[in-house]
């Protein structure tokens, strides 16, 4: 193939955009989000041994915010900008690119690990007093367990050799992968652990998911999670599961709880020579022509019905969405450094914005008193800007309200509902 012909990663294109304007209101909502959790790390900054310097904590916090919150390209870009604007709790300030780059390598990444959980406890309180409707399938899980979460593993993109620290490194080199803790219920990132190695399998994350892990506590699990002996230390725990089985499971009946033309649900003992030690329930739900199988740790359907577990496995869907938002949309994809601890601290950086869209996108939820799950985080990342461009002219001075007002439904803030194949209009109500 050609070289004019070859398939370009768009993930890897050179950014040629310019930095979005500034805007005192988004502003004003970070700063009051942020500053108790950004500041509260001062002490164990200086108890690393790091000095106070033009580079420091509050200033390295606010130029990372920056670049996320208004796509700043390249540290180029950022250099110049700080020279030129104040941001955030901070002065403008000369900084060269070069000493942004080498600040970039070496700032510790825990530092913004410490804010992301720092600032959690604060957006749960945020979340906990809205009152938007929720999902009915979540309700019903809420009433017997306090904490929904679902968890995933995802790749990060391809290094770009251009890097000096990656001169040396193959074509092709994998950042590494990171396993994330959403919570179903709030989408709120919990907590994410990282693995240099990128091809490592899901169940590498298995005993950082146990030590996690809370009695009382439901989890979602894809099949890449699909361990028995995984499945039996989670029930030994006190903490529930849902997943999907495989195909070729291997498993006894011992009791058949309900069997309709839609539904079977049974009571299963799951594996052949060696089985997990607890019995668990299988569900089947037939969608269409297609029947779809469930495992979960609760086997009374009085605490979660068939129609809830097939529902709440549907929602796992959520951390996709999320893995996609801050890979494409919040630019995970495109890597700022090449040391692991340059990866990881944009890594954590990203999802402390990220958690903070969320609650953007949560109060918008509110405002319109629909579920969360009708609003697209994308399209309110992407309506900032004609937020910002209303705010200029005087017509505006709350995003939340801007985008909740009706002549603004064009933003596509609020998802589209789509009607499924064979599906019955009146269920898309319930969505």
């Amino acid at each position: 193939m050609s070289k004019s012909t070859k398939p370009r990663n768009p993930d890897h294109v050179r950014r040629t955009n310019r930095p979005s304007p500034d805007n005192e209101v988004i502003q004003e909502r970070l700063k009051s989000l942020l500053t108790p959790a950004v500041f509260g790390q001062l002490a164990y900054y200086r108890s690393l041994g790091l000095r106070d310097r033009i580079l420091g904590l509050p200033v390295m916090v606010a130029a990372v915010l920056m670049i996320l919150w208004r796509q700043v390209p390249s540290v180029c870009e950022l250099a110049k900008l700080l020279g030129r604007e104040d941001c955030l709790w901070t002065d403008r300030i000369k900084v060269s690119q070069q000493a942004l780059s080498k600040r970039f390598l070496n700032f510790p990444a825990e530092i913004f690990q410490r804010v992301l959980l720092d600032l959690l406890p604060k957006l749960r309180e945020r979340f906990a007093v809205r009152r938007r409707p929720l999902p009915a399938s979540v309700v019903c899980a809420l009433k017997h367990f306090p904490r929904v979460f679902t968890v995933d593993g995802s790749s990060l993109e391809a290094l770009f050799r251009k890097l000096d620290a990656l001169k040396d490194a193959p074509s092709g080199t994998l950042a590494g992968k990171i396993c994330t803790v959403i919570d179903l219920v709030s989408r709120l990132p919990e907590y994410l652990w990282f693995t240099p190695e990128a091809q490592a399998h899901d169940t590498t994350f298995i005993d950082r998911i146990l030590e996690f892990a809370q009695a009382n506590t439901l989890w979602i699990f894809d099949r890449g999670f699909y361990d028995f002996t995984f499945f039996d230390k989670l029930i030994d725990k006190g903490v529930h599961w849902i997943t999907r089985t495989k195909s070729n499971a291997v498993f006894s009946v011992e009791r058949v709880l309900l069997k309709t033309a839609e539904v079977r649900d049974r009571i299963i003992l799951l594996g052949g020579v060696n089985p997990c030690s607890h019995p668990l329930r299988l569900i089947e739900v037939r969608f269409g022509k297609t029947w779809y199988r469930y495992l979960t740790s609760v086997l009374d359907p009085a605490l979660l019905p068939a129609s809830v577990v097939a529902d709440l496995y549907r929602r796992r869907w959520r951390i996709e969405e999320a893995f996609l938002i801050v890979k494409r949309l919040l630019n995970l994809s495109y890597l700022w450094t090449g040391s692991e601890n340059g990866v990881l601290l944009q890594v954590w950086s990203t999802w402390l914005f990220f958690a903070v869209l969320v609650d953007l996108g949560d109060a918008v939820a509110e405002e319109l008193m629909l579920p969360f799950d009708r609003i697209s985080l994308e399209m309110v990342f992407r309506s900032l800007y004609y937020f910002i461009q209303a705010y200029n002219k005087g017509e505006a001075t709350d995003p939340v309200k801007y985008m909740a007002a009706p002549e603004n439904r064009d933003l596509g803030v609020v998802k589209r509902l789509r009607k499924k194949p064979g599906q019955d209009p009146t269920e898309m109500l319930k969505l």
